[in-house]
């Protein structure tokens, strides 16, 4: 089993931190823990019963709380199912399956088979951007609409995986939360709450270090349902002009949004995506 955090006190600190993130949270949730293959899956679920289902996949290095201040937004018309990805540090497994082997679209199977969805719009960014993708490609028929910020796979990989940089100093005075602000694009001052809470995952959180398989101009061409795709322009990460690019040329109902000034994390925009779902 996957090695997620570099310490079990630190792993625990983390934990009750995100526990106290989900007392704090929105709007009335259930907290629901799924089986599947790869082990167990916390999803926390909002919103009308008989409302349309959207599944949330979050961020490397994050959990289900990143979603705190979109959920009031989308659960209004929406059921709501923010999961926590396998192998991050959530309430999920710590188990990480191979991406680009079909192991993840499995996962996802198995989460939305035990929810009871037929099939869903998706909300999703980065390693979630590019698992959404990647289930997408291999279930179309179970994705009605796809939601992606900053999402992975589809332009260059500027640097290695998720936070390298953070890796790069971790012991330099102040050398974590410099490397949090330049490789999300956070400002110090305005996304203090969202640096502390990165600046405290990768003090004790071991993030998966492999590139992200990248998807050809097939695989994009066969998506059918329609994409909206959101990302910086300033993206340390991922060459997001690349993303636009390719997502323009080769995906068939695309919405493509830059945004000037804006880094890797991507705040601010439940409205224009609920527009986009409900359209």
């Amino acid at each position: 089993m996957t090695m997620i955090y570099k310490s079990e006190a630190g792993g625990r600190e983390l934990l009750d931190h995100y526990r106290r993130a989900l007392d704090a949270w929105p709007v009335t949730a259930e907290h629901v823990r799924v089986p599947t293959r790869e082990g167990e899956t916390f999803v926390l679920v909002s919103g009308p019963p008989d409302a349309p289902p959207l599944v949330l996949l979050h961020g490397s290095g994050a959990n289900t709380s990143m979603w705190r201040g979109d959920v009031a937004t989308w659960s209004q018309h929406f059921r709501t199912y923010a999961v926590d990805l396998v192998g991050e540090p959530g309430l999920s497994a710590p188990s990480r399956p191979a991406l680009g082997s079909g192991a993840v679209s499995l996962w996802l199977d198995d989460v939305l088979d035990g929810l009871a969805i037929t099939d869903a719009a998706f909300v999703a960014t980065s390693l979630g951007g590019w698992m959404a993708l990647d289930y997408a490609v291999r279930r179309p028929g179970r994705v009605t609409r796809l939601a992606l910020m900053c999402p992975g796979g589809v332009g260059r990989q500027k640097v290695g995986w998720i936070f390298k940089e953070l890796l790069v100093h971790p012991f330099r005075r102040g050398g974590l939360r410099e490397s949090a602000m330049a490789v999300a694009g956070l400002d110090g001052e305005r996304d203090r709450q969202a640096l502390d809470a990165v600046v405290l995952t990768f003090t004790h959180f071991n993030p998966r270090r492999e590139k992200l398989p990248v998807f050809s101009d097939d695989a994009l061409r066969g998506l059918t349902m329609p994409v909206l795709v959101i990302v910086g322009d300033r993206d340390a990460m991922f060459d997001s002009r690349r993303t636009a690019r390719r997502v323009r040329e080769c995906v068939p109902r695309a919405t493509v949004r830059l945004l000037p000034e804006v880094g890797h994390a991507v705040f601010g925009q439940a409205e224009p995506i609920a527009a986009f779902l409900r359209t």
